[in-house]
Parts: structure tokens; C-alpha cells; sequence
């Protein structure tokens, strides 16, 4: 079962799992261009959806992951994967980037 965590609430969960988290970003590079988050608490690693599975080296599966995207349908993807390669910490950020905006910081643009 993969959490889902609203933006709002990504702080408890962070401390819930020991902190030391990463938001993992899977958003298209354009996307990023159009909005992005900033670090708070957390490490932020940008890898597009389609590039996890060639660079998954990069992501360490002791460390817990919270996959952001724009809406929370590619995340969640991504966090299922994850979690079937040996990721036991993972979460989707539930409503993505989208409801980071309306949630914890308004000046991160909606698109």
C-alpha cells in the first residue's frame, strides 16, 4: 500500500518515517520550467517518469521517497514501482504540484 500524503501534510509524514526525506519530482523538464517547489525540509531530486527505471541507482531505497508529479496520477505510478523494486518508505503526494500551490505555497504558479 503506497501512503498518500497531501502536500499540506508532507512534514508529518516526513517525520513519521526519521526525516532525511526526498521529494522526488517526475515532472517533464517544461514542466519544472512552468513551476517547481521549493526545498523545505527535504532534498529535492528531479527525474522525469520515463527515466526512473535507467537511473535508479541514483535514488536510495533506505531513504524515504515522496514522488511528486502534477496532478498525482504519474506518481503514483512511479511510487508503485518503486515500491515493487525494494522501496519500503514511499509516498505520493497526492493532487501533485497543482495542490502544493492551493496548500502550502500560492506563489508556486497552478498550469
Amino acid at each position: 500500500m503506497i501512503d498518500q500524503v497531501r502536500p499540506a501534510q508532507l512534514p508529518d509524514w516526513i517525520r513519521s518515517q526519521g526525516g532525511n526525506a526526498v521529494v522526488l519530482d517526475v515532472r517533464e523538464p517544461v514542466e519544472l520550467r512552468a513551476a517547481s517547489v521549493n526545498p523545505g525540509g527535504f532534498e529535492l531530486v528531479h527525474i522525469p517518469m520515463n527515466q526512473i527505471p535507467g537511473r535508479l541507482a541514483e535514488l536510495d531505497p533506505a531513504r524515504p521517497l515522496a514522488i511528486l508529479c502534477h496532478h498525482g496520477n504519474r506518481s503514483q505510478r512511479v511510487a508503485m514501482f518503486l515500491a515493487a523494486q525494494g522501496f519500503d518508505h514511499v509516498a505520493n503526494l497526492a493532487g501533485g504540484i497543482d495542490a502544493w500551490s492551493q496548500e502550502v505555497d500560492p506563489s508556486v504558479p497552478r498550469y
